[in-house]
């Protein structure tokens, strides 16, 4: 398939220009420019502020909305028959009696999708009218949003929502930063940080200066890019660099910011957001779309038999009229014409085999549908009073097919609440005591500061905290309240914490509980409350967390005058960094790996102390390292390597991200039924990947595919593809028996580059790199891996591969290949290998690119897709799925008001899709079946009896039978299917959920069935016809049924008592509603039909009314009521006896379908006999949770507040906020590569590693038991044979080098103490992820010893001098080790100057904006 490296395209580099120029405080400039919309047609290039979701307007609803239901074929059908019926030569009917159903058809739709876009246009009106503060010359005014236009300057509060999208000029923070929620674009929920230009931090300091800004921004044009923006501020003849960290989107809340200020560069639909929302569709059901066939079909069918009918007439006419010559006057027109009108008319009568009926019947059936929906209890969340709702009325039954649901994940699957559940003290588990002990008095009220909302309850833990004689304890909760980057607000005598992520907010208020209560910062001091004693710490150093390093380490001098490092991070960097390991460090990694089954995310808590003397030689080389203006991130990182060793393990803690309720058995339940969940989300790939775990989507056993290994399997699957005939594919899948589960993480950068053709607003200024390209410098350990693991991933690959192309993921025919282009296939290869895989998650992806997602799979997979979202970011999901749903969340309304349907929780999706949806299309499928049977039944005989009455189209039935059978005779216990009709009970719904699957493969209504339908009318039309006929041959005298009228009243009763009995046989679901809608059906028959046959109305019109007594006369005789018996027994009893054995020959379905489809996802893999495995670990994923903190601006002194006694005569590197790398560097395939999750490295407690086990070099230097064990032939060792261990305590350089390492067992040789002790888990046998030769799992342990001969020994010193010299890289230094810079030359420190802009003028609502500078309450 090529490679799938990233490429441009021509629309990228329009999107890339740099065209779009606004000028400040300007309007008449920013209005001089056009665009070309047709011929000479142009518009504003700039568009206003308002914008319109809504679908119609007053002019275009009749017009549009009459386009979308005329798609309908069934109302074309109509149109046409009422065309025809207003012709009286060939009308059988008057027009109307047709045209006005059809009209109130129409009306009950259009008033349906009127309802539905009156709230859209609510929506828009509530949004356009939102107030917000515009420069209107010197002073602020307040404006609506519809008002705002491109190049005004506007002010914006806190809490305030970000109107549209803005470049920040300044504002009331220190260094004018400006943080902000972007909950609504992403998902995230922790606080970013944006900063403004220096320049205009310093020059913007009041209005005035505002009011006379004449800057131009020149940038990109408006594109869907989320996270990426270039662009240049142009002022008094300079230029100043922009960037997405200078960037306010439009729907961002600002936070913790009093007053901000910005310049709109890019409003309405043309902001970022806006850009990502997709447009409206018409969403029809499955069922919609084949009825729009069958329709067709039949009007064909009709036709052909209209014109075989009347080819009989033709016939007939001829034959009449060489037989009667002498009525030749009679016939006034040619044999053509009449034989033209005879068609026609033959096909008006046939019309009512389409009855208008059924449809109008089908729009109540959706309705009543949707009520029940609304009504139902199980489906009410009484916290926040919300009750489900369907907002649109004629999707119900495709919620009975769905085999996709596309989630995200912030207030979807999560509260977004992070919980503090348990920690582990000095090898001690403390969690939580039982819920009934919560409803005890509050056990912190001793601690003023405690801020009650801490539900982590134990009171052996808080006797030991304020025992305060356990030194590991009081360490513990130190790095708690130490070691981060939270910064602290005084407000209301209440201290507010504001954390980079909410981990680390949760962690600190859990401190803050037990007595260990952050007080303040300053640049370079931190203030503690410790059990009521105030303690200030002198901070040395910050090593703040990234990726890469895992961890975050503070360097502090105590009052005391001692040094210690606190350091938190995950568990696999800890370990690797610890002094010793002894029985502590082994119960607590066993804590570890038990809050990890929970699906907790845990972090690793140490310290130790640092000599002075070390502390002045480490304090100069990160001297020197800080001012390298090359490979500086790179030369810090080595050296906090060096501070960050010989650790002392305190403990660990344990935070639960918490689902919301019944997520877990929801999601279970959904994945019995065949329905694939993916998520979709815009937070960082491993919060995302924690919360698969935790949902049960990602298990232990499941191969996790990343984006290399996805790219390579695309590569040789299709080098497979092209190179292997059909003739082995029996062969290969024989050796294919090992069945191994699968799950993708992929995140939004990778998409763009697999997914190209798809993309239409390609990312921009992307550098071209492969993706197999040599990675920056990563963490010591992980740099290199030796070509045996190269060979072990490229054989992996390869039989991926061919496996992937056996199992038909690519098109077989070579002639249909060729005419797909690479894009096509590439996209479709993608989407087979996602739809093999048990779980998909994507990450860091746009709004745009969730849509794309779901597009895809609707576009290669023809199914049925469903999105769930809460936010803003989840519109453009929700309307490209076949079915949206809206989660009244937290996020806004705005999902719920572009959804189909509304719930509260995500758990109410089960009974949503698993009962109202099953019922809904068992329902549907039962009604449009039964309908069909009927009208064949009752209206085949016209054909019939065309045969005998000279073929002359003339109807067999009373007018008013044919009138009323569909209004009135059969609609009541149709109508009765189609509403209340189950199966089986709601709760077994849902203990059987394998019940599901008929939907999805659309086993009650398809083609079958509907054949199915017309062999059963068919026959019945037959019997009743012909039974009839053949009995009446020879009648004669009082009883004989014979004549014209006599007979069509037994057919017509014969047949309307076969239908009933047809529904009472097929109704499982019996009520007393169900009978009575049987017993008026059969009343209403009795009723009319005697008022219709009555004297007085034939004396009115003998012509209308020419049925007189012709049902009394007939039913009063005894044989004629035996004939209507023998016709009904007739049509029931074989049908009767034919589902009775078929019912009993059937197999039991659910569980033999459940596995088949099982087994059919399950993608093989070549078996290799028995491979030492290395233990499975999955470790939670808090240490990679959280972005980058703000050490740097902690340190720097940028984010903080000048506060007394503290010297601020301090230089600031005004750079650009390191909170957010650009996408194009954070996520691309060059990024360093971040760790899979599957597993993570076993420690090592005993015995040291041979020298054997780290050898570079070749092939034929290896040892021969790492030989042995990498040609994959069976393992001859057994525990008894292994060479003793002991144990020793590792120096620092050993434990650098052997804290990964562990002697691995197959589970079944294990010894329960052996599992015991370290732990043994079983792992997958392919374990994808990035290996280090240090880490090579199938090492093989013994004592040290003398080299074997050709090998070369490796000594530790030598060994230690290789892991710290770093690997070359091609471009020198990472593109993520320096910040880009927003001024050349640093400037200053000094406090904001917004902070004493003058108020507003009079008359004008004031903005909130800090008038004096700081109280000392709010400095700290």
């Amino acid at each position: 398939m090529g490679s799938l490296a990233y490429r441009e395209d021509p629309e990228e580099e329009k999107n890339s220009e740099f065209t779009w120029e606004v000028q400040a405080n300007n309007r008449s400039y920013n209005n001089q420019f056009k665009e070309k919309v047709f011929l000479c047609w142009q518009r504003k290039k700039y568009k206003r502020n308002v914008i319109h979701t809504a679908k119609y307007n007053v002019f275009s609803f009749l017009p549009l909305n009459l386009y979308e239901q005329f798609h309908r074929m069934s109302n074309l059908y109509f149109l046409l028959i009422i065309i025809l019926q207003g012709i009286p030569e060939i009308s059988t009917l008057p027009w109307f009696t047709l045209f006005a159903p059809l009209v109130g058809l129409l009306t009950i739709r259009a008033t349906r999708d009127l309802v539905d876009d009156i709230g859209r246009h609510r929506s828009d009106r509530n949004i356009n009218n939102r107030p917000c503060q515009i420069l209107m010359g010197k002073s602020f005014l307040w404006r609506k949003w519809k008002n705002l236009c491109v190049g005004d300057v506007v002010c914006l509060h806190k809490d305030s929502i970000v109107p549209a999208d803005l470049v920040l000029l300044a504002s009331t923070e220190p260094s004018s930063l400006c943080y902000v929620e972007t909950a609504d674009i992403d998902g995230e929920t922790n606080l970013k940080f944006r900063q403004a230009p220096t320049i205009t931090h310093h020059e913007l300091t009041s209005i005035r200066k505002m009011a006379s800004f004449q800057g131009k921004v020149v940038c990109e044009e408006p594109n869907s890019r989320m996270h990426h923006f270039v662009g240049c501020l142009e002022w008094k003849g300079k230029k100043y660099p922009l960037d997405s960290g200078n960037i306010l989107l439009r729907g961002c809340k600002i936070r913790n910011t009093d007053t901000c200020y910005g310049l709109v560069i890019y409003a309405g639909f043309d902001t970022k957001i806006m850009k990502n929302c997709g447009k409206i569709h018409l969403k029809r059901t499955k069922i919609d779309h084949l009825m729009n066939r069958l329709v067709v079909l039949i009007f064909l069918s009709m036709v052909v038999i209209s014109a075989v009918l009347t080819l009989g007439f033709r016939y007939k006419v001829r034959e009449f009229k060489a037989k009667h010559h002498y009525v030749s006057a009679q016939h006034v027109r040619s044999e053509a014409t009449q034989t033209f009108f005879i068609f026609w008319g033959f096909l008006v009568l046939l019309s009512v085999m389409v009855p208008m009926a059924m449809f109008i019947l089908a729009e109540f059936i959706h309705l009543g549908n949707s009520i029940f929906i609304n009504w139902d209890e199980r489906m009410y969340y009484e916290p926040q009073d919300l009750p489900a709702k369907a907002r649109s009325t004629s999707l119900n039954d495709l919620l009975g097919q769905v085999e996709y649901i596309f989630s995200d994940k912030t207030g979807t699957l999560t509260q977004n609440v992070m919980t503090f559940k348990k920690c582990c003290i000095n090898g001690v588990i403390y969690g939580s005591e039982e819920e009934d002990t919560l409803l005890k008095e509050d056990p912190y009220l001793w601690n003023k500061f405690a801020d009650g909302k801490l539900h982590f309850r134990n009171a052996e833990l808080l006797q030991a905290v304020r025992a305060n004689q356990d030194r590991r304890v009081r360490e513990f909760w130190r790095v708690l309240a130490i070691c981060h980057t939270v910064m602290v607000q005084e407000k209301n005598n209440q201290l507010l914490y504001q954390a980079a992520s909410p981990d680390e907010e949760a962690l600190v208020t859990a401190a803050r509980n037990f007595g260990y209560v952050f007080l303040a910062r300053t640049q370079n001091s931190i203030t503690v409350m410790e059990l009521g004693e105030e303690r200030v710490y002198q901070v040395l150093a910050m090593m703040d967390f990234n990726s890469v390093r895992k961890r975050m380490s503070v360097l502090v001098r105590n009052p005391e005058g001692s040094i210690y490092l606190y350091t938190k991070g995950a568990d696999t960097v800890i370990y690797e960094r610890l002094q010793k390991k002894g029985l502590m460090e082994r119960t607590t990694e066993e804590a570890l790996a038990s809050f990890a089954e929970q699906t907790l995310r845990t972090l690793c808590v140490a310290c130790k102390e640092v000599d002075e003397d070390m502390y002045e030689e480490w304090r100069q080389r990160h001297q020197e390292a800080s001012i390298l203006l090359q490979n500086r991130a790179h030369a810090l990182h080595q050296v906090y390597e060096e501070m960050e060793q010989n650790l002392q393990l305190l403990g660990a803690t344990a935070i639960e991200d918490r689902l919301q309720d019944g997520v877990l058995d929801t999601i279970k339940c959904l994945k019995q039924g065949n329905i694939k969940v993916w998520v979709l989300t815009g937070d960082k790939q491993e919060t995302a990947v924690n919360i698969g775990f935790a949902c049960q989507l990602l298990s232990e056993n499941m191969i996790i595919l990343e984006e290399k290994e996805i790219v390579r399997i695309l590569e040789v699957y299709w080098e497979s593809n092209n190179s292997l005939q059909g003739g082995k594919k029996g062969h290969l899948k024989k050796q294919l028996p090992l069945q191994v589960k699968m799950a993708l993480v992929i995140n939004g950068e990778f998409l763009d580059q697999l997914l190209l053709s798809l993309r239409k607003e390609p990312r921009a200024l992307v550098q071209n790199v492969s993706l197999d390209e040599e990675e920056p410098w990563q963490e010591p350990g992980e740099e290199r891996a030796d070509f045996l693991q190269a060979r072990r991933l490229s054989l992996m690959w390869r039989v991926l591969g061919i496996q992937l192309w056996n199992t038909g993921l690519a098109p077989q025919d070579k002639g249909y290949k060729a005419l797909e282009s690479a894009e096509v296939r590439r996209e479709r290869a993608f989407v087979e290998l996602a739809s093999r895989c048990q779980a998909v998650i994507c990450c860091r992806v746009t709004p745009k690119q969730k849509a794309l997602i779901v597009a895809l799979v609707k576009k290669y997979q023809d199914v049925v897709t469903l999105a769930i979202g809460d936010g803003a970011n989840d519109v453009s999901m929700i309307k490209t799925a076949d079915i949206g749903v809206g989660l009244a969340g937290q996020e806004g309304m705005q999902a719920v008001q572009n959804s189909d349907y509304v719930l509260a929780q995500f758990c109410f999706l089960r009974r949503l899709l698993l009962v109202h949806g099953r019922w809904s299309y068992m329902r549907v499928c039962k009604f449009l079946r039964y309908f069909i049977y009927k009208t064949l039944a009752s209206m085949m005989v016209q054909i019939w009896f065309a045969f005998y009455s000279g073929f002359t189209a003339q109807p067999l039935y009373e007018g008013w039978f044919l009138a009323l059978f569909n209004l009135l005779y059969t609609t009541l216990p149709v109508l009765y299917i189609g509403l209340f009709e189950q199966d089986v009970s709601a709760e077994r719904s849902l203990e059987l959920p394998e019940l599901y699957m008929a939907g999805q493969k659309d086993e009650l209504f398809n083609y079958w069935v509907f054949l199915q339908a017309i062999a059963h009318g068919t026959a019945t039309s037959l019997v009743n016809f012909f039974m009839t006929l053949w009995i009446s041959r020879d009648s004669a005298g009082p009883v004989s049924f014979s004549d014209y009228q006599s007979f069509a009243v037994i057919v017509a009763l014969s047949g309307l008592l076969s239908i009933t009995m047809e529904i009472i046989l097929i109704t499982k679901y019996w009520t007393v509603l169900s009978v009575l809608a049987i017993f008026f059906s059969l009343g209403f028959y009795g009723v009319m039909t005697w008022l219709t046959q009555s004297i007085w109305l034939f004396k009115v019109s003998p012509k209308t009314f020419p049925f007189l007594y012709a049902d009394l006369s007939v039913l009063s005789q005894p044989p004629i009521l035996l004939v209507i018996l023998l016709n009904v027994s007739l049509n029931t009893l074989p049908v009767l006896a034919f589902r009775i054995i078929y019912q009993a020959l059937q197999k039991p379905g659910p569980k033999e379908e459940e596995e088949k489809t099982t087994s059919e996802e399950i993608i093989t893999v070549e078996p290799i006999p028995h491979v030492l495995r290395e233990a499975r670990t999955r470790r939670s994923s808090y240490a990679f949770s959280h972005r980058e903190g703000y050490a740097d601006l902690i340190t720097q002194g940028t984010i903080l507040r000048r506060s007394p006694g503290v010297n601020s005569d301090m230089l600031v590197d005004h750079t650009r906020p390191p909170d957010e790398l650009p996408s194009s560097m954070e996520d691309s395939s060059w990024y360093p590569r971040k760790m899979s999750f599957l597993g993570r490295n076993r420690r090592q407690h005993q015995g040291k590693v041979s020298s054997e086990d780290v050898q570079p070099a070749s092939e034929e230097k290896l040892p021969k038991r790492q030989e042995r064990s990498l040609s994959y032939e069976p393992w001859p060792y057994t525990p008894e044979s292994l060479p003793p261990t002991k144990e020793t305590p590792l120096s620092a350089e050993e434990s650098q080098m052997t804290s990964s390492e562990s002697q691995m067992l197959p589970s079944s040789q294990l010894s329960l103490k052996s599992q015991s002790a370290h732990l043994q888990e079983k792992t997958s046998l392919w374990k994808i992820r990035k290996l280090s030769w240090k880490n090579w799992p199938y090492t093989w342990q013994k004592e040290p010893g003398p080299p074997k001969e050709g090998t070369v020994p490796v000594s530790n010193s030598n060994l230690t001098a290789l892991m710290e010299t770093p690997p070359p890289t091609a471009r020198g230094s990472s593109t993520s080790e320096q910040p880009v810079e927003v001024e050349p030359s640093p400037v200053e420190r000094q406090p904001s100057p917004m902070e004493w802009l003058p108020g507003p003028s009079k008359g004008q609502t004031p903005p909130d904006l800090a008038g004096l500078p700081p109280s000392p309450e709010e400095q700290q």
